[in-house]
């Protein structure tokens, strides 16, 4: 995370002087802030002042206390919705708290109706009202393509409620996640075909055929085969892919911290690979994997004669 640079002096003897600069560093940060964030701007300032500080501002509603991997998280309130929600009753304001508090994976009506004990029908026009405030929206769910879940109006949902990059309108993309694998294992295929030109050695030829999820992801993001954001989560998952069809294999090796694709330490690295022996044919036939294998015979209702599979399998 970027160093602060503190503009001004901060007066540690002064609790709003803290709790002002908390604030600032949490404007300056809009996803959150840590404890280290706190400390490494404010290195002075003793662990209880701190914690003074913070219990102040989460107590009167200035900030949101939130958990990652990484452990908690200070969030600025939104005071957008604060200030909307003024003039609203107490069961309008009771709904609109269990939403928030489900957070971008959204919340059912019936979790809502259950949560705050109200008829269903109170429990509808109030959605409707939030909604026409813009202050919640609803957001279709891969998981139920005919239920709808809830969530604050300014909030991105989560990849479980979307299906991330690769669903559109709630379906599946195929077609688009098998160009992405052809594209991701030609780039690795190359990347070992200039390693073995080199003529180096051979063990300097295979560490040079490795590439990091972070290369992979920029020569996707440069061809501009996707109309959506890949993360390089959506990349590994692709990659990932590609290792269970036994085309590409993984290593993991140390980083220095901060280098670009390294988490933790360590960093995922990638190379095409090619089978050893090529499958015999009994493997490739398709009776191998057919799952009413048992069921098939001659004169039946399932049999080679009229096998599908079979006759695909022997005209390619």
């Amino acid at each position: 995370m970027a160093e602060v640079k503190v503009k001004k002096e901060i007066n540690l003897s002064e609790p709003a002087e803290i709790e002002n600069r908390i604030k600032e560093l949490c404007q300056q940060f809009s996803h959150g802030i840590t404890d280290q964030v706190i400390q490494n701007d404010m290195p002075h300032l003793e662990p209880q002042q701190r914690a003074l500080a913070i219990n102040k501002l989460l107590s009167l509603g200035q900030l949101d206390l939130m958990r990652n991997s990484s452990g908690l998280l200070y969030r600025l309130k939104d005071s957008t919705g604060v200030s909307k929600m003024k003039g609203s009753d107490n069961q309008e304001k009771l709904v609109y708290q269990i939403i928030e508090d489900a957070g971008n994976k959204g919340i059912w009506s019936r979790d809502i109706r259950f949560k705050s004990n109200l008829p269903l029908t109170e429990i509808n026009k109030i959605l409707k009202n939030l909604e026409s405030k813009k202050l919640i929206k609803a957001v279709k769910s891969v998981a139920a393509s005919k239920k709808k879940v809830y969530m604050l109006y300014n909030l991105q949902p989560d990849r479980s409620v979307t299906g991330g990059a690769w669903y559109s309108d709630q379906d599946f993309e195929s077609e688009f996640v098998e160009v992405l694998n052809q594209q991701c294992f030609k780039f690795l295929q190359s990347k070992a075909e200039v390693a073995r030109d080199s003529k180096q050695s051979p063990m300097v030829q295979r560490n040079s055929s490795f590439a990091t999820s972070h290369e992979v992801w920029k020569y996707i993001c440069e061809l501009g085969i996707s109309k959506v954001d890949l993360s390089m989560d959506d990349i590994e998952t692709i990659l990932n892919t590609l290792i269970y069809d036994g085309k590409v294999e993984m290593t993991v090796i140390a980083a220095k911290e901060g280098t670009v694709g390294s988490v933790n330490g360590q960093m995922k690295l990638y190379r095409g690979v090619n089978p050893i022996l090529q499958p015999t044919g009994l493997v490739k036939a398709p009776c191998g994997l057919c799952p009413v294998f048992d069921d098939c015979h001659e004169g039946g209702e399932i049999s080679p004669s009229n096998c599908l599979y079979m006759t695909e399998w022997l005209d390619f």
